[in-house]
């Protein structure tokens, strides 16, 4: 096991973890990112953070400074962190009813159907707007089966402090990459929930992040614990509106997935084409658990985003599907990655992803199968749509065997809209624009079907609008 495969297992990395930051180390700052000791201590003040999570930012910050920037994948040299606000407030605390929140942010959040989706058919909502969760509410019923679901700062004040103090982090350590450690020293906001043994929670939570201000970063922390023989299915959503200026999305999202337990994690992400999207997922599965994404990404304008699920316990399996629409200015780099550690383990990945205007999708994929991980099953399906000659689309498997007991395969197609299905459609009486847009949202159904009809629905009326783009 290499020994990063080994911290994401264990849960710490002991080099980080013991190190104690002391008042003299401010000295070895840098002071050229926009980043200081001091902003740190000030958005720690303004959480009411207890002193280790203090300490536990400021050594995040020194460890932001001393990382470099990654040299792959899309350029983020337009990202300057000096013009990124690390902490926007609102003048109002969170509110539990709707009729409560402030107007002006109420209808952003009516305008994207949120308090609908509450009426109807979600059991619980949470609402970011900039830095801090302006709403969150969680169903009674829901509630007096156990099911905790609230911000995550209140856990962290609250009874659950020594269970946030346990998992926060220890999934997606600050060592991980840059970005990592700049969450953990600016984090705020995002969603704890904890579902209890045996209790199944038949509709979903949702938690949506909308990023308001120009020239702001977001930094939620969404963290998930799903007990034995616990069922859950968690919605996120994101989006904000277009700046001619960088903003930044750079959350975590950790989750455990307990013995037989089941856990569906569903994201359609609309963020505006001047975000810079470096968000960082990771699940941990124990024996017989069963882990899903669902994952639509139609915004930023450059994006790294590849949830890693580690496959510890024995017949724990998972599967990832996933879509990705690259329009005009955007370069969109995502993936999935599986580490297999328990015997008779199974992954698979299918994934579709949509390029025009001359947007560029790449899509890595990466399977590890450690020795202990006899009788592994994995594969990986990946289908590739250019809507015209300027744009690009990339398939970059890696493939990390070490047993030969295992079944493992790999399959990618690259393709263009037949003529012939456009030419039928128009017969029937369908204008050329429609009947495209009707074969990119079948081509996407893989992934649409995996939604409730509602979200399958926005991300149809998503993939129209980037249709309809020039």
């Amino acid at each position: 096991m290499s020994d990063k495969d080994k911290i994401l297992v264990e849960g710490t990395d002991r080099e980080f973890y013991d190190f104690k930051y002391e008042e003299s180390d401010a000295d070895f700052y840098k002071v050229d990112s926009g980043l200081t000791p001091e902003i740190v201590k000030e958005i720690s003040k303004e959480k009411g953070d207890p002193e280790w999570m203090l300490e536990f930012r400021l050594k995040c910050l020194k460890l932001f400074q001393e990382i470099e920037f990654p040299d792959w994948g899309p350029s983020i040299e337009g990202l300057n962190m000096d013009n990124i606000v690390t902490y926007v407030r609102h003048k109002d605390d969170m509110k539990t009813t709707w009729d409560d929140v402030p107007e002006d942010i109420k209808t952003t959040f009516e305008r994207l159907g949120i308090p609908q989706a509450e009426r109807e058919s979600l059991a619980g909502v949470g609402a970011q707007y900039d830095s801090e969760l302006v709403y969150h509410n969680v169903r009674e019923d829901v509630a007096k089966a156990g099911v905790i679901y609230t911000d995550l700062e209140s856990a962290l004040h609250g009874e659950y402090a020594d269970m946030i103090r346990e998992h926060f982090m220890k999934l997606v350590p600050p060592t991980d990459h840059k970005f990592a450690a700049l969450h953990g020293a600016v984090w705020s906001g995002g969603s704890f929930v904890y579902v209890p043994k045996n209790v199944h929670v038949d509709i979903p939570l949702q938690s949506y992040f909308r990023l308001n201000a120009k020239g702001a970063g977001q930094f939620e922390h969404t963290l998930i614990i799903v007990d034995e023989g616990a069922d859950l299915h968690f919605i996120e959503g994101c989006s904000a509106p277009k700046y001619n200026v960088a903003n930044l999305h750079a959350g975590t999202v950790e989750l455990y997935v307990r013995k037989n337990a089941k856990l569906r994690y569903s994201t359609i992400e609309n963020w505006s084409k001047n975000m810079y999207n470096l968000n960082t997922k990771r699940a941990i599965v124990e024996e017989g658990g069963i882990m899903e994404w669902v994952s639509g990404s139609f915004g930023s304008h450059e994006s790294y985003l590849y949830p890693t699920t580690i496959l510890k316990g024995n017949n724990s399996h998972c599967e990832f599907t996933g879509v990705t629409f690259a329009g005009k200015g955007q370069n969109l780099d995502t993936g999935c990655k599986m580490v297999h550690i328990g015997k008779d383990t199974s992954s698979f990945m299918d994934t579709k992803s949509i390029s025009k205007g001359g947007g560029v999708s790449t899509f890595r994929s990466s399977i590890v199968i450690q020795k202990t991980a006899e009788n592994t099953k994995a594969s990986v399906n990946c289908g590739s749509l250019m809507l015209d000659s300027d744009s690009r689309s990339d398939t970059v498997p890696a493939i990390d065997l070490r047993t030969d007991k295992a079944d493992v395969g790999h399959e990618a197609k690259i393709g263009r809209i037949s003529d012939d299905a456009v030419f039928y459609l128009m017969s029937r009486g369908i204008t050329e624009a429609d009947a495209r847009a009707m074969i990119v949202s079948g081509f996407a159904n893989p992934v649409s079907k995996e939604l409730p009809l509602e979200y399958a629905a926005e991300m149809n009326n998503l993939i129209k609008l980037e249709m309809e783009m020039g």
